[in-house]
């Protein structure tokens, strides 16, 4: 059965965001400001992309939205990044109404419309365990006969970290959160046009039958200064424990997330890294 993954990278979509902007431009300038973008490249390289690119199931897609604007410097840097990752796809497209914008990068990497298949969402600064495509593969056919019946149904897995990256390396903390967005897949029937992003990853359980893995961790969830969810009025402050060896350890050996990477990727001067 086909997986894909779906990862939208400072897409200019009208909606879509928590915080809203006066108009295109507007939200433009915010998700192109040079250190903005810096920052989420880096984020994209440490965190998102070595989880992707070291699934222990390879046989899948993960197509990148962007926008059709990106600006070239940071495009030619995110090229750059997934050269040496087989499964990336980047689509670029003007701006757009979200959801529909979404539902059609994602369809037109389906290779075959009237076959079912599995689609995850992903952002850009979080991370999903390497057996995370075998494990979604494996809750699919052990729920053969519910995804048989129902146009939709979801798979959750609620249990990880919230983590975030500087150049000391990684701080995080162990965190359960049901339909957080990360760790989150949809079966999709044959023909069915709708998408994991025809729905807001909180709602799911609202449209479609879905199932809740409580372990084993399953995600790093991204948290920094320029996530979309943090960027309201009075959102406090949430430090995180700093990893020590034996954690950076456990990152490194569960989710392909190189605290020494971290250290060395942050450390340095903006610009363009290929993939080591």
């Amino acid at each position: 059965m086909q997986v894909i993954g779906f990862c939208r990278f400072s897409y200019p979509a009208e909606g879509g965001f928590q915080v809203e902007h006066d108009d295109l431009a507007a939200r433009m300038a915010y998700l192109y400001a040079p250190a903005r973008l810096d920052e989420r490249l880096r984020l994209f390289e440490t965190i998102c992309l070595p989880s992707i690119a070291a699934q222990t199931d390879p046989d899948f897609t993960f197509v990148i939205l962007i926008g059709d604007s990106l600006p070239e410097p940071a495009k030619a840097r995110l090229e750059a990044l997934v050269a040496g990752v087989p499964q990336a796809v980047i689509d670029a497209r003007p701006p757009g109404a979200h959801r529909k914008v979404c539902q059609d990068a994602i369809n037109a990497a389906r290779s075959d419309m009237a076959a079912p298949c599995l689609q995850f969402r992903h952002d850009d600064d979080d991370a999903i365990a390497v057996d995370f495509v075998a494990a979604l593969r494996q809750a699919a056919a052990d729920c053969a006969a519910l995804c048989a019946a129902h146009r939709l149904v979801g798979f959750d897995w609620n249990r990880g970290h919230l983590v975030s990256a500087d150049a000391q390396g990684l701080c995080a903390e162990p965190v359960v959160h049901p339909y957080w967005g990360v760790a989150q897949a949809l079966h999709v029937q044959g023909g069915v046009r709708q998408s994991v992003m025809n729905f807001g990853h909180q709602k799911i359980a609202l449209h479609m039958p879905t199932v809740t893995f409580n372990a084993p961790d399953m995600y790093l969830r991204g948290h920094n200064g320029f996530n979309d969810s943090r960027q309201k009025a009075h959102v406090k402050p949430h430090p995180l424990p700093r990893l020590d060896a034996a954690g950076e350890d456990a990152m490194r050996a569960r989710f392909n997330v190189d605290a020494d990477r971290i250290r060395q990727v942050f450390a340095s001067a903006s610009g363009p890294r290929a993939r080591a």
